[in-house]
């Protein structure tokens, strides 16, 4: 299938991450242009933009996600690099790892995980409608949010990114029929991952049991790879793939329900992160 990629910009926040480079990759493969988003790991970013083989069609842009100016100035870096820019991922995020009942938790963390996870996807989605304007070939532009099975099934003493991850049902909600406003078949969806074996969760799943205790409630018994999440984001951003699909939320966590499935003995550790790592 032709995914009716190629040419097209995307700018892809938190870009430094395990899921933001697995993206990058993602739509480098379909031959887009990419504009890629880090604020503290600019330098890192650039080194790996330089070390690819599509290094000549992509740029390393640099702001805090909170601070709508500086996501603007990153969006119109990249309109005038590449003329438009056709797809946008809020993928930028914290996980902050610390457990902690809402009782204890500061003031200071609540506010941060929200003005990063729920107000930064909010400004980078404003700052590309503002450049939004309708494709002469009729390709919609798309708008994607990666959310988490938190913002469906909560996540105890995580409830600060549980609330910003909820937060986003209602930015895809709302937006899907403010877009079109600018583009006629611009479309705005969220894929919403379980657990992913990234370098912000690798901690956590290091923990002894930590993964048995997450697969009991998974269909598959795995975790997530970076790439499955990529992929999805790449299916929703397709006008060939997914041109009538907006306003959608895509799980994307191996059949995970809010019920144990699985007893501690179904589960292979030890297999589990093999084909984690695969």
């Amino acid at each position: 299938m032709d995914l009716q990629l190629t040419g097209k910009t995307a700018f892809i926040t938190g870009a430094s991450g395990g899921i933001g480079r697995a993206l990058a990759r993602a739509f480098a493969e379909e031959g887009c242009n990419l504009a890629l988003h880090a604020n503290s790991n600019l330098d890192w970013l650039r080194k790996f933009i330089d070390a690819q083989p599509w290094n000549d069609r992509a740029i390393a842009v640099q702001a805090d996600v909170a601070n709508p100016d500086a996501v603007q100035q990153a969006m119109d870096q990249a309109a005038a690099r590449f003329g438009r820019v056709d797809i946008c991922v809020a993928n930028a995020g914290r996980w902050p790892k610390e457990d902690q009942l809402l009782s204890e938790l500061s003031i200071e963390r609540f506010r941060q995980t929200l003005e990063v996870n729920l107000l930064g996807a909010a400004w980078t989605a404003r700052a590309f409608m503002r450049q939004l304007k309708p494709r002469e070939d009729g390709h919609g532009a798309a708008l994607t949010f990666i959310g988490s099975t938190a913002g469906r099934h909560g996540e105890p003493m995580h409830c600060d990114y549980s609330a910003s991850k909820a937060g986003m049902y209602g930015l895809v909600r709302s937006l899907k029929s403010e877009v079109v406003r600018l583009d006629p078949f611009a479309r705005v969806n969220m894929v919403e991952p379980g657990w992913t074996v990234t370098e912000m969760a690798r901690e956590a799943l290091d923990q002894p049991g930590k993964i048995a205790q997450i697969v009991k409630t998974v269909s598959l018994r795995q975790l997530a790879r970076a790439a499955d999440i990529a992929r999805a984001v790449v299916m929703l951003s397709s006008p060939g793939a997914s041109r009538h699909i907006s306003g959608e939320v895509l799980t994307v966590a191996g059949g995970m329900e809010g019920r144990t499935i699985w007893n501690e003995s179904d589960i292979d550790e030890a297999a589990i992160r093999k084909r984690a790592r695969e």
